[in-house]
């Protein structure tokens, strides 16, 4: 993928030739394609001609934005970081500092039994009143089963295609995530079940089902959007009885994921199995790149599973350093919440 068209300041070439670099590299850059766009415009208004980030300029660029969050004020000042340091690296004299002190006090919402039962029965009650062919309530049922079935982030979900999933043999394939990499992920039978279903609906209602096509569409075959799904979502949240207390506090659909995580890893411990070698299994199995990005969920969850998190600090304890947070496991806020 290309690099998006940026304004003329001047370090809208290197900003350009960073982004093309670390695409190269593997790495997912929309996020910070577009905070560094930001940055762009920024040196124009304050007519910046000299190449090399003085700290003037990035005690400007540090100061919040109106209702940003701290989170992402963190991000997108190590964004801005990771940037001078590559023009360090070119041979620019470009200002380093040391990143703020943040520390996370988000906890996900880990969806009881209950609510996950509620939260099915109001998916599969949904409906139009008319024959409404660009809705895309139709794909909830099976959607919100799969994220919770296995994990998936909702974009990955939405990217996936006909010839990614099949049925025969009980597996998807996910391409380019989050950390570029592609990985197949197994369905379990009731979910094989619940795909074949969405099928026999999507050809009922003469949808493509090319190989080629999007698997999750409206019934005229258009792709659906990630905003629009997590609106539905809070309408099943209200449907289902379980109150949405608003945007970053959630309960949000990636909570799905998060609820995920900590119950397999809960009746992994309850099978008796080590934790030492289950949490690399879950690792690679929901696409992150270490250990202790997985073993995070574990520990927001602590008051929930108090005997699990004493197994899992007793197998870890001299692996995962004291840290406040790390860029890299950081999903900012407007992407599960827009």
């Amino acid at each position: 993928m290309a690099s998006k068209s940026f304004n003329h300041g001047i370090y809208a070439d290197l900003i350009k030739q960073y982004i093309d670099y670390k695409r190269s590299l593997g790495f997912k850059m929309e996020d910070t394609d577009e905070r560094l766009r930001r940055f762009d415009t920024l040196t124009i208004e304050h007519e910046e001609t000299k190449t090399g980030i003085s700290k003037e300029l990035f005690d400007q660029w540090s100061k919040p934005f109106p209702e940003e969050s701290e989170c992402n004020r963190y991000i997108r000042i190590s964004i801005l970081r990771q940037f001078s340091a590559y023009l360090q690296l070119i041979g620019y004299d470009s200002y380093i500092p040391k990143l703020p002190k943040y520390s996370s006090t988000f906890t996900p919402h880990i969806y009881t039994k209950k609510e996950i039962s509620s939260i099915f029965e109001a998916c599969d009650k949904l409906f139009v009143k008319r024959r409404y062919m660009y809705s895309q309530i139709c794909v909830m049922p099976t959607l919100v089963r799969l994220l919770y079935g296995t994990g998936l982030r909702v974009g990955e979900a939405l990217k996936l295609k006909h010839k990614d999933v099949n049925l025969e043999q009980g597996f998807i394939i996910l391409h380019e995530c989050k950390n570029g990499c592609d990985r197949a992920v197994p369905l379990s039978n009731s979910l094989v079940e619940v795909f074949k279903d969405y099928l026999m609906y999507k050809q009922n209602q003469s949808v493509n089902i090319d190989s080629e096509s999007v698997f999750f569409t409206a019934p005229d075959g258009s792709s659906c959007k990630v905003c629009t799904v997590y609106e539905i979502f809070r309408t099943i949240l209200f449907k289902a009885g379980i109150s949405y207390q608003g945007r970053g506090i959630g309960p949000r659909l990636h909570d799905l994921r998060h609820t995920f995580c900590v119950n397999t890893l809960v009746r992994m411990s309850e099978a008796g199995l080590d934790l030492y070698y289950s949490m690399p299994i879950l690792m690679t199995f929901i696409g992150h790149q270490s250990v202790e990005a997985t073993n995070k969920y574990v520990r927001l969850t602590s008051e929930m599973y108090p005997n699990l998190l004493m197994k899992v600090d007793e197998a870890y304890k001299y692996i995962f350093p004291d840290i406040d947070i790390d860029i890299n496991n950081v999903e900012p806020e407007n992407d599960d919440e827009p």
